[in-house]
């Protein structure tokens, strides 16, 4: 692999997204001929195609589908290494955005503190993510990373620190029928409809959020969909339904309107410190070990 040049990986990654040379070709600020000359030059390397192309479509064969399901987290972590040393030999500098559901519990301020005693010269912002879509914000880079709800499983994400494990709560209006309990069993969630989010979140986080049924298979009558925790939170002061959401959300929102319960026989909720796995920057970084400092190490 001697004299394997970066540019030739840059070319395969940006036509396997485009399969289109001349949209390929824009991105890398080349003309398509020497789009065609790169990637001749790196299937050459290997010794096979790595691309079809036609006068009609342009398609990944067999093995270029398996060269970028290895090459794209390799790339990321190259890149992150650069930027890495890049922002080291600055220092930790800048503005660093951190986005959150809900509310900034103690735990998490404290690490926010924590991180600006360490890094005066950067600005650390905090930016509400709505519920309704807790990874838009850091996949459109609005926010450099965000702390968010258990679980997590998206592949161009990194989670870092998961902190925060306690049972999860059960928000109810004061006159519903759970409202003067101590504590609440996952079967007794079929009893009402419980409020979920709205939105492009996945699909299983928003099951995680609103389960459609009991551990024990009981159907869970669906209640209203909500964009954000305030519209969930008036739905349930209304007596529009139930909604489950993690502990300290739970207790910086205490109203006298409603009621927050735990909740005996489901997974237990966490929070996560996610970022983009290609953008990791050493403000990012950095931030992650504070949190897992303050927050992780005593979960």
């Amino acid at each position: 692999m001697s004299g394997l040049e970066i540019r030739e990986l840059e070319c395969f990654l940006a036509l396997s997204e485009e399969l289109h040379f001349g949209r390929a070709a824009e991105r890398l600020y080349v003309s398509q001929s020497r789009v065609s000359q790169l990637l001749r030059a790196l299937e050459g390397r290997i010794g096979a195609r790595l691309l079809e192309r036609t006068s009609r479509r342009v398609r990944l064969t067999p093995l270029g589908e398996r060269f970028l399901a290895e090459l794209q987290p390799a790339y990321a972590a190259l890149r992150g290494a650069v930027e890495g040393a890049r922002d080291a030999a600055r220092g930790v500098e800048g503005v660093l955005r951190v986005g959150f559901q809900g509310a900034v519990g103690e735990r998490l301020m404290a690490a926010i503190a924590a991180f600006r005693d360490r890094h005066p010269g950067c600005e650390l912002e905090t930016v509400e993510v709505p519920l309704a879509d807790p990874f838009g914000a850091v996949r459109s880079g609005e926010v450099d990373a965000a702390v968010v709800c258990l679980p997590v499983a998206e592949p161009d994400l990194v989670l870092g620190p998961v902190f925060s494990r306690q049972p999860q709560r059960l928000a109810v209006g004061g006159g519903h029928r759970l409202a003067g309990r101590a504590v609440v069993g996952a079967e007794e969630l079929a009893d009402g409809p419980l409020i979920s989010p709205a939105g492009p979140a996945p699909r299983y986080w928003r099951h995680a959020m609103a389960p459609a049924t009991t551990p024990g298979g009981r159907p869970v009558p669906p209640g209203p969909r909500v964009h954000t925790l305030q519209e969930g939170l008036t739905a349930v002061a209304a007596g529009r339904g139930a909604m489950l959401m993690c502990a300290p959300t739970a207790e910086y929102h205490g109203r006298s309107a409603v009621t927050f319960l735990p909740v005996e026989g489901v997974p237990e909720s966490a929070l996560g410190l996610v970022w983009r796995r290609a953008d990791a920057t050493a403000r990012v970084r950095e931030f992650g070990r504070a949190v897992h400092e303050v927050c992780a190490a005593r979960a």
